[in-house]
Protein backbone atom coordinates (compact mmCIF):
# COMPACT_ATOMS: atom_id res chain seq x y z
CA UNK A 1 0.00 0.00 0.00
CA UNK A 2 1.24 3.50 -0.87
CA UNK A 3 1.15 5.74 2.20
CA UNK A 4 1.22 9.49 1.74
CA UNK A 5 3.19 11.99 3.79
CA UNK A 6 0.41 13.06 6.15
CA UNK A 7 2.24 16.27 6.99
CA UNK A 8 0.59 17.76 3.90
CA UNK A 9 -2.80 17.10 5.48
CA UNK A 10 -1.78 19.19 8.50
CA UNK A 11 -1.48 22.36 6.40
CA UNK A 12 -4.24 24.65 7.60
CA UNK A 13 -4.62 26.85 4.52
CA UNK A 14 -3.50 27.03 0.93
CA UNK A 15 -0.39 29.06 0.16
CA UNK A 16 -1.03 32.69 1.19
CA UNK A 17 -0.15 34.36 -2.09
CA UNK A 18 -2.17 31.86 -4.11
CA UNK A 19 -5.20 32.83 -2.00
CA UNK A 20 -4.50 36.54 -2.56
CA UNK A 21 -4.23 36.00 -6.33
CA UNK A 22 -7.45 33.99 -6.41
CA UNK A 23 -9.40 36.69 -4.55
CA UNK A 24 -8.08 39.38 -6.91
CA UNK A 25 -9.00 37.26 -9.93
CA UNK A 26 -12.54 36.75 -8.61
CA UNK A 27 -12.94 40.48 -7.97
CA UNK A 28 -11.76 41.39 -11.46
CA UNK A 29 -14.18 38.93 -13.05
CA UNK A 30 -17.11 40.52 -11.23
CA UNK A 31 -15.80 44.08 -11.75
CA UNK A 32 -14.31 44.09 -15.27
CA UNK A 33 -14.45 47.90 -15.42
CA UNK A 34 -12.19 48.34 -12.38
CA UNK A 35 -8.40 48.66 -12.61
CA UNK A 36 -6.88 46.84 -9.64
CA UNK A 37 -3.45 48.01 -8.46
CA UNK A 38 -1.55 45.05 -7.04
CA UNK A 39 0.86 45.87 -4.21
CA UNK A 40 0.56 42.53 -2.47
CA UNK A 41 3.02 40.03 -3.93
CA UNK A 42 6.71 40.93 -3.89
CA UNK A 43 7.29 40.56 -7.61
CA UNK A 44 9.47 43.13 -9.35
CA UNK A 45 8.29 45.26 -12.29
CA UNK A 46 11.50 46.92 -13.53
CA UNK A 47 13.29 45.29 -16.51
CA UNK A 48 16.56 43.46 -15.98
CA UNK A 49 19.69 45.63 -16.10
CA UNK A 50 21.05 46.05 -19.67
CA UNK A 51 24.40 44.46 -18.76
CA UNK A 52 22.54 41.40 -17.48
CA UNK A 53 20.56 41.11 -20.71
CA UNK A 54 23.74 41.47 -22.75
CA UNK A 55 25.51 38.78 -20.71
CA UNK A 56 22.58 36.40 -21.10
CA UNK A 57 22.48 36.98 -24.86
CA UNK A 58 26.17 36.12 -25.03
CA UNK A 59 25.51 33.00 -22.96
CA UNK A 60 22.85 31.94 -25.46
CA UNK A 61 25.38 32.48 -28.22
CA UNK A 62 27.83 30.26 -26.32
CA UNK A 63 25.27 27.48 -26.47
CA UNK A 64 24.99 27.87 -30.24
CA UNK A 65 28.63 26.94 -30.94
CA UNK A 66 30.31 23.59 -30.42
CA UNK A 67 33.50 25.11 -29.00
CA UNK A 68 31.64 27.09 -26.29
CA UNK A 69 28.64 24.85 -25.71
CA UNK A 70 27.76 24.02 -22.08
CA UNK A 71 25.79 20.99 -21.01
CA UNK A 72 25.54 19.90 -17.39
CA UNK A 73 27.44 22.32 -15.18
CA UNK A 74 28.71 21.79 -11.64
CA UNK A 75 25.74 20.94 -9.40
CA UNK A 76 26.70 23.63 -6.90
CA UNK A 77 27.24 26.25 -9.60
CA UNK A 78 30.08 27.57 -11.73
CA UNK A 79 33.12 28.96 -9.95
CA UNK A 80 33.06 32.14 -12.05
CA UNK A 81 29.91 33.23 -10.16
CA UNK A 82 30.70 31.70 -6.77
CA UNK A 83 34.00 33.58 -6.71
CA UNK A 84 32.22 36.87 -7.42
CA UNK A 85 29.73 36.26 -4.62
CA UNK A 86 32.54 35.50 -2.17
CA UNK A 87 34.50 38.55 -3.28
CA UNK A 88 31.68 41.11 -3.32
CA UNK A 89 28.87 39.90 -1.04
CA UNK A 90 31.17 38.50 1.64
CA UNK A 91 34.15 40.82 1.35
CA UNK A 92 36.27 40.62 4.50
CA UNK A 93 34.10 37.91 6.08
CA UNK A 94 36.26 34.90 5.15
CA UNK A 95 33.63 33.07 3.09
CA UNK A 96 35.10 30.97 0.26
CA UNK A 97 33.58 29.70 -2.98
CA UNK A 98 33.51 26.17 -1.54
CA UNK A 99 31.00 27.41 1.03
CA UNK A 100 28.66 28.92 -1.58
CA UNK A 101 26.04 26.86 -3.41
CA UNK A 102 23.98 28.28 -6.28
CA UNK A 103 20.32 27.49 -6.79
CA UNK A 104 17.10 28.54 -8.50
CA UNK A 105 15.83 30.56 -5.53
CA UNK A 106 16.12 31.29 -1.82
CA UNK A 107 12.60 29.93 -1.38
CA UNK A 108 13.78 26.58 -2.77
CA UNK A 109 16.83 26.56 -0.50
CA UNK A 110 14.78 27.35 2.62
CA UNK A 111 12.52 24.39 1.91
CA UNK A 112 15.19 22.00 0.68
CA UNK A 113 17.35 22.57 3.75
CA UNK A 114 14.75 20.53 5.62
CA UNK A 115 16.24 17.44 3.95
CA UNK A 116 19.16 17.71 6.37
CA UNK A 117 16.96 17.85 9.47
CA UNK A 118 16.63 14.85 11.76
CA UNK A 119 13.26 13.57 12.89
CA UNK A 120 11.28 15.42 15.55
CA UNK A 121 13.40 18.56 15.43
CA UNK A 122 11.89 21.57 17.14
CA UNK A 123 11.78 24.68 14.96
CA UNK A 124 11.37 28.31 16.02
CA UNK A 125 9.97 30.92 13.66
CA UNK A 126 9.16 34.59 13.98
CA UNK A 127 5.49 35.49 14.02
CA UNK A 128 4.51 36.99 11.58
CA UNK A 129 6.77 35.22 9.10
CA UNK A 130 7.24 34.37 5.43
CA UNK A 131 4.89 31.36 5.03
CA UNK A 132 7.31 29.03 3.23
CA UNK A 133 9.46 28.42 6.34
CA UNK A 134 6.49 27.16 8.29
CA UNK A 135 4.77 25.31 5.44
CA UNK A 136 7.90 23.32 4.53
CA UNK A 137 8.22 22.06 8.09
CA UNK A 138 4.54 21.29 8.49
CA UNK A 139 4.70 19.26 5.28
CA UNK A 140 7.66 17.37 6.73
CA UNK A 141 5.67 16.49 9.85
CA UNK A 142 7.34 18.92 12.25
CA UNK A 143 4.36 21.21 12.73
CA UNK A 144 1.83 19.00 14.41
CA UNK A 145 -1.86 19.81 14.45
CA UNK A 146 -3.17 23.30 13.87
CA UNK A 147 -4.99 24.95 16.77
CA UNK A 148 -7.93 26.97 15.47
CA UNK A 149 -8.16 29.06 18.65
CA UNK A 150 -4.52 30.17 18.79
CA UNK A 151 -3.81 30.07 15.06
CA UNK A 152 -0.64 28.11 15.77
CA UNK A 153 0.78 24.65 15.11
CA UNK A 154 1.24 22.66 18.29
CA UNK A 155 4.87 21.62 17.75
CA UNK A 156 6.22 24.97 16.53
CA UNK A 157 7.90 27.58 18.74
CA UNK A 158 6.65 31.06 17.87
CA UNK A 159 8.65 34.26 18.42
CA UNK A 160 6.11 37.12 18.22
CA UNK A 161 7.14 40.50 16.80
CA UNK A 162 4.86 43.52 17.06
CA UNK A 163 4.77 47.09 18.26
CA UNK A 164 4.78 45.73 21.83
CA UNK A 165 8.40 44.54 21.50
CA UNK A 166 9.46 47.04 18.82
CA UNK A 167 9.43 44.18 16.29
CA UNK A 168 12.48 42.58 17.94
CA UNK A 169 11.98 38.85 18.63
CA UNK A 170 12.85 37.55 22.07
CA UNK A 171 15.06 34.51 22.57
CA UNK A 172 12.85 31.41 22.83
CA UNK A 173 12.32 30.13 26.37
CA UNK A 174 11.79 26.63 25.00
CA UNK A 175 15.05 25.72 23.32
CA UNK A 176 14.64 24.97 19.59
CA UNK A 177 16.93 22.97 17.33
CA UNK A 178 16.49 25.28 14.33
CA UNK A 179 15.80 29.02 14.37
CA UNK A 180 14.50 30.84 11.29
CA UNK A 181 15.43 34.52 11.06
CA UNK A 182 14.69 36.90 8.18
CA UNK A 183 16.18 40.41 8.19
CA UNK A 184 15.33 42.81 6.72
CA UNK A 185 12.13 41.14 7.74
CA UNK A 186 9.42 39.86 5.48
CA UNK A 187 6.64 40.90 6.07
CA UNK A 188 7.23 43.74 8.57
CA UNK A 189 10.17 45.45 6.84
CA UNK A 190 11.92 45.85 10.20
CA UNK A 191 15.59 45.13 10.95
CA UNK A 192 17.98 44.02 13.71
CA UNK A 193 21.24 45.75 14.56
CA UNK A 194 24.43 43.81 15.24
CA UNK A 195 23.91 43.71 18.98
CA UNK A 196 20.40 42.30 18.66
CA UNK A 197 21.52 39.70 16.15
CA UNK A 198 24.52 38.71 18.28
CA UNK A 199 22.15 37.61 21.05
CA UNK A 200 20.73 34.98 18.70
CA UNK A 201 24.16 33.84 17.54
CA UNK A 202 25.34 33.45 21.15
CA UNK A 203 22.10 31.66 22.04
CA UNK A 204 22.52 29.22 19.13
CA UNK A 205 26.15 28.52 20.05
CA UNK A 206 25.23 27.90 23.67
CA UNK A 207 22.38 25.52 22.79
CA UNK A 208 23.92 23.84 19.71
CA UNK A 209 21.09 25.15 17.55
CA UNK A 210 21.16 26.04 13.86
CA UNK A 211 20.16 29.47 12.53
CA UNK A 212 18.72 29.67 9.04
CA UNK A 213 19.17 33.32 8.08
CA UNK A 214 17.21 34.68 5.12
CA UNK A 215 19.04 37.76 3.79
CA UNK A 216 17.03 38.04 0.57
CA UNK A 217 16.39 41.76 1.12
CA UNK A 218 19.83 42.89 2.31
CA UNK A 219 20.31 45.04 -0.83
CA UNK A 220 17.65 47.41 0.52
CA UNK A 221 19.53 48.20 3.73
CA UNK A 222 20.42 51.89 3.98
CA UNK A 223 21.34 52.33 7.66
CA UNK A 224 25.06 51.80 8.26
CA UNK A 225 24.63 50.02 11.61
CA UNK A 226 22.45 47.24 10.14
CA UNK A 227 24.34 44.06 9.13
CA UNK A 228 23.95 42.81 5.55
CA UNK A 229 25.07 39.29 6.53
CA UNK A 230 24.83 37.25 9.71
CA UNK A 231 28.53 36.46 9.25
CA UNK A 232 29.30 40.00 10.34
CA UNK A 233 28.54 38.66 13.81
CA UNK A 234 31.38 36.89 15.64
CA UNK A 235 30.79 33.14 15.91
CA UNK A 236 28.00 33.04 13.31
CA UNK A 237 29.96 30.82 10.93
CA UNK A 238 29.73 28.08 13.58
CA UNK A 239 25.93 28.05 13.74
CA UNK A 240 24.36 29.79 10.72
CA UNK A 241 23.41 29.06 7.13
CA UNK A 242 22.55 32.12 5.02
CA UNK A 243 20.23 32.44 2.04
CA UNK A 244 20.63 35.17 -0.59
CA UNK A 245 18.69 35.95 -3.74
CA UNK A 246 19.12 37.83 -7.00
CA UNK A 247 15.32 38.10 -7.26
CA UNK A 248 14.96 41.36 -5.37
CA UNK A 249 18.51 42.77 -5.60
CA UNK A 250 18.77 42.35 -9.39
CA UNK A 251 15.18 41.67 -10.50
CA UNK A 252 15.66 37.94 -11.20
CA UNK A 253 12.20 36.83 -10.02
CA UNK A 254 11.51 35.24 -13.41
CA UNK A 255 15.09 34.23 -14.17
CA UNK A 256 15.59 32.31 -10.90
CA UNK A 257 19.01 32.67 -9.28
CA UNK A 258 20.10 32.51 -5.64
CA UNK A 259 22.88 31.34 -3.36
CA UNK A 260 23.06 29.41 -0.11
CA UNK A 261 26.10 29.80 2.11
CA UNK A 262 27.07 26.87 4.34
CA UNK A 263 30.32 27.64 6.19
CA UNK A 264 32.72 24.77 6.78
CA UNK A 265 32.50 25.37 10.53
CA UNK A 266 28.74 24.91 10.92
CA UNK A 267 27.78 21.48 12.31
CA UNK A 268 24.91 19.25 13.28
CA UNK A 269 24.92 16.20 15.50
CA UNK A 270 24.06 12.52 15.28
CA UNK A 271 21.82 10.90 17.88
CA UNK A 272 24.94 9.57 19.56
CA UNK A 273 26.29 13.13 19.87
CA UNK A 274 28.86 12.95 17.09
CA UNK A 275 29.55 16.31 15.43
CA UNK A 276 28.96 16.35 11.65
CA UNK A 277 29.79 19.22 9.28
CA UNK A 278 26.82 20.44 7.22
CA UNK A 279 28.81 21.68 4.21
CA UNK A 280 29.51 18.22 2.74
CA UNK A 281 25.98 17.06 3.60
CA UNK A 282 24.46 19.96 1.67
CA UNK A 283 26.87 19.28 -1.17
CA UNK A 284 25.65 15.66 -1.25
CA UNK A 285 22.03 16.75 -1.18
CA UNK A 286 22.61 19.15 -4.08
CA UNK A 287 24.40 16.48 -6.13
CA UNK A 288 21.62 13.96 -5.56
CA UNK A 289 18.65 16.21 -6.36
CA UNK A 290 19.77 19.18 -8.46
CA UNK A 291 21.82 19.84 -11.58
CA UNK A 292 22.53 23.49 -10.84
CA UNK A 293 21.00 26.70 -12.22
CA UNK A 294 21.18 27.27 -15.96
CA UNK A 295 24.41 28.55 -17.49
CA UNK A 296 22.45 31.48 -18.94
CA UNK A 297 21.15 32.54 -15.51
CA UNK A 298 24.58 32.28 -13.95
CA UNK A 299 26.22 34.40 -16.67
CA UNK A 300 23.50 36.99 -16.18
CA UNK A 301 24.15 36.99 -12.44
CA UNK A 302 27.89 37.33 -12.99
CA UNK A 303 27.28 40.58 -14.89
CA UNK A 304 25.66 42.04 -11.77
CA UNK A 305 29.12 42.22 -10.19
CA UNK A 306 30.67 44.35 -12.92
CA UNK A 307 31.08 48.07 -12.27
CA UNK A 308 28.33 48.90 -14.74
CA UNK A 309 26.15 46.10 -13.38
CA UNK A 310 26.37 47.47 -9.85
CA UNK A 311 25.46 50.92 -11.12
CA UNK A 312 22.47 49.68 -13.08
CA UNK A 313 20.95 47.51 -10.35
CA UNK A 314 21.34 50.39 -7.90
CA UNK A 315 19.20 52.49 -10.22
CA UNK A 316 16.42 49.91 -9.94
CA UNK A 317 16.87 49.59 -6.17
CA UNK A 318 16.67 53.37 -5.86
CA UNK A 319 13.41 53.28 -7.83
CA UNK A 320 11.87 50.75 -5.42
CA UNK A 321 13.18 52.62 -2.37
CA UNK A 322 11.48 55.77 -3.64
CA UNK A 323 8.27 53.78 -4.10
CA UNK A 324 8.56 52.63 -0.48
CA UNK A 325 8.98 56.23 0.64
CA UNK A 326 5.86 57.23 -1.30
CA UNK A 327 3.90 54.41 0.36
CA UNK A 328 5.12 55.27 3.86
CA UNK A 329 4.31 58.95 3.46
CA UNK A 330 0.95 58.23 1.83
CA UNK A 331 -0.15 55.83 4.57
CA UNK A 332 0.91 58.25 7.31
CA UNK A 333 -1.07 61.02 5.62
CA UNK A 334 -4.04 58.64 5.59
CA UNK A 335 -3.67 58.22 9.38
CA UNK A 336 -2.04 54.78 9.58
CA UNK A 337 0.78 53.74 11.92
CA UNK A 338 3.59 52.46 9.69
CA UNK A 339 6.69 50.26 10.00
CA UNK A 340 9.32 49.27 7.42
CA UNK A 341 10.08 50.91 4.10
CA UNK A 342 13.44 52.37 5.14
CA UNK A 343 15.63 49.26 4.85
CA UNK A 344 13.13 47.05 3.08
CA UNK A 345 10.79 47.00 0.08
CA UNK A 346 7.90 46.14 2.41
CA UNK A 347 5.67 48.51 4.35
CA UNK A 348 3.71 47.15 7.32
CA UNK A 349 0.89 49.12 8.87
CA UNK A 350 -1.78 48.89 11.53
CA UNK A 351 -5.32 48.58 10.17
CA UNK A 352 -8.42 50.21 11.72
CA UNK A 353 -9.63 48.70 14.97
CA UNK A 354 -12.55 46.32 14.75
CA UNK A 355 -11.51 44.80 11.42
CA UNK A 356 -9.64 41.60 10.66
CA UNK A 357 -6.81 41.84 8.16
CA UNK A 358 -8.79 39.81 5.61
CA UNK A 359 -11.79 42.11 6.10
CA UNK A 360 -9.49 45.07 5.44
CA UNK A 361 -8.18 43.27 2.33
CA UNK A 362 -11.72 42.97 0.99
CA UNK A 363 -12.62 46.56 1.83
CA UNK A 364 -9.41 47.97 0.35
CA UNK A 365 -10.01 45.97 -2.83
CA UNK A 366 -13.70 46.97 -3.01
CA UNK A 367 -13.38 50.67 -2.16
CA UNK A 368 -9.93 51.60 -3.51
CA UNK A 369 -9.32 48.76 -5.97
CA UNK A 370 -5.91 48.24 -4.35
CA UNK A 371 -4.64 44.80 -3.35
CA UNK A 372 -2.17 44.10 -0.56
CA UNK A 373 -1.46 41.18 1.76
CA UNK A 374 -3.37 40.53 5.02
CA UNK A 375 -1.09 40.36 8.04
CA UNK A 376 -2.81 37.30 9.50
CA UNK A 377 -1.64 35.33 6.45
CA UNK A 378 1.85 35.56 7.89
CA UNK A 379 0.87 34.24 11.32
CA UNK A 380 -1.39 35.01 14.30
CA UNK A 381 0.69 38.01 15.43
CA UNK A 382 0.13 39.53 11.99
CA UNK A 383 -3.56 39.99 12.71
CA UNK A 384 -4.44 43.66 12.77
CA UNK A 385 -1.70 44.52 10.26
CA UNK A 386 -1.36 44.73 6.49
CA UNK A 387 1.57 44.61 4.05
CA UNK A 388 2.18 46.62 0.89
CA UNK A 389 5.13 46.18 -1.45
CA UNK A 390 7.17 48.84 -3.22
CA UNK A 391 7.77 46.64 -6.30
CA UNK A 392 4.97 48.19 -8.35
CA UNK A 393 5.43 50.83 -11.00
CA UNK A 394 5.84 54.46 -9.93
CA UNK A 395 2.57 55.39 -11.62
CA UNK A 396 0.62 52.65 -9.84
CA UNK A 397 2.28 53.38 -6.49
CA UNK A 398 1.32 57.04 -6.62
CA UNK A 399 -2.21 56.24 -7.78
CA UNK A 400 -2.65 53.59 -5.05
CA UNK A 401 -1.74 56.11 -2.35
CA UNK A 402 -4.13 58.67 -3.83
CA UNK A 403 -6.95 56.15 -3.72
CA UNK A 404 -6.15 55.04 -0.15
CA UNK A 405 -5.99 58.63 1.13
CA UNK A 406 -9.37 59.35 -0.42
CA UNK A 407 -11.01 56.19 0.99
CA UNK A 408 -12.91 56.13 4.28
CA UNK A 409 -12.37 52.94 6.28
Amino acid sequence: MFYINEGFLDLHNSYLFATVSKKIEEFQKSHPDKKVIKLGIGDVTRPLAPVVIEAMHKAVDDLSRTETFKGYGPESGYNFLKEKIAEYDYKGLGITKEEIFLSDGAKSDCGNMCDLFGENLKIAIMDPVYPSYLDANVEAGRGGKFNEETGKYEKVIYMPISSENNFVPELPKEIPDVIYLCFPNNPTGTVLNKGQLKKFVDYARENKALILFDAAYEAFIQDEDIPHSIYEIEGAKEVAVEFRSFSKSAGFTGVRMASCTVPKEVCGYTRSGEKVHLNPLWDSRIAAKFNGPSYISQKGAEAVYTEEGQKQIQENLKYYRENAKIIVEGLKEAGFTVEGGQNSPYVWFKIPAGMTSWEFFDELLEKANVAGTPGSGFGPSGEGYFRLTSFGTRENTIEAMRRIKETKF
